[in-house]
């Protein structure tokens, strides 16, 4: 355990213990979207902005991790699907621990997909790279998601309780999975995890303010940080809104403070 302890510290802020991490790992799922062509440029921005590290496929890693001569904490995703297939919730592994470990990772993550049709395949990869994880001292985050034809609701704070629940039982050293919307009901999501939770970003948003108050409120609720994708780095200030989602997750300013970076 000291291995991943010492992992975890390197993409963690080791003072406030949450993390304001950059998920660029769109490009198998969506493409080669705004944000995400210039990788050099992307992660100096996040890195500047004070992003405690970034997320990104196996591929990718020699093109945009410390490329820029910053230092920050790399997640090496192992698991994907595309956007065009007809089964765009059946995450498949396509990179493994030791590959990660290769590539001087610090942490990796899995996808699933809680009620989604191929349910139980993910269950049992999470399995499996959570016992790799466990050998090797690797930190483990399961972005993890109720999805699927009997899913009415994936923002349902009850089926999002339950999907973080899932990961955290099969070994998940952090959990990302969506806001529920509001401070009390996601504040049962966390208490249920049993480890630190972390927000997605979802899809992009209009509003600033929207984004920053929706940060602050799952930190009240006891969230350990976020893992926003293009709200960060399709904005148009990447470095701003970096720096002012850092600023209420690592140092508990109030949204009115935080949005002062955005000019």
């Amino acid at each position: 355990m000291f291995g991943k302890n010492i992992r975890i510290e390197r993409i963690m802020d080791r003072e406030s213990g949450n993390a304001v991490i950059v998920p660029m790992d769109h490009g198998i799922s969506v493409g080669p979207i705004a944000g995400l062509t210039d990788m050099k440029s992307t992660v100096s921005d996040v890195v500047e902005g004070g992003a405690t590290a970034v997320l990104m496929h196996k591929g990718i890693v020699p093109m945009g991790h410390r490329t820029a001569g910053h230092d920050v904490g790399l997640i090496l995703h192992l698991s994907a699907s595309t956007d065009l297939g007809t089964t765009s919730n059946s995450k498949v592994l396509v990179s493994t621990v030791e590959e990660a470990l290769k590539l001087g990772a610090d942490a990796v993550s899995v996808h699933i997909n809680v009620g989604a049709e191929t349910e139980s395949m993910m269950l049992s990869d999470l399995g499996m790279v959570s016992g790799k994880c466990m050998e090797w001292g690797m930190p483990l985050i399961a972005m993890a998601y109720p999805r699927g034809p009997g899913i009415k609701n994936s923002f349902d704070p009850a089926a999002v309780a339950h999907a973080a629940r899932v990961a955290a039982e099969l070994g998940a050293d952090i959990v990302k999975c969506s806001y529920t919307g509001d401070v009390d009901s996601f504040r049962s999501v966390v208490r249920g995890s049993v480890v630190p939770i972390l927000i997605a970003g979802g899809p992009k948003m209009d509003s600033d303010m929207a984004i920053l108050e929706m940060v602050s409120d799952s930190i009240e609720a006891g969230g350990h940080g976020v893992s926003i994708g293009r709200n960060i780095f399709q904005h148009r200030n990447v470095r701003g809104m970096t720096r002012a989602v850092s600023d209420i997750v690592l140092n508990g300013a109030t949204v009115q403070e935080a949005a002062k970076h955005l000019g």
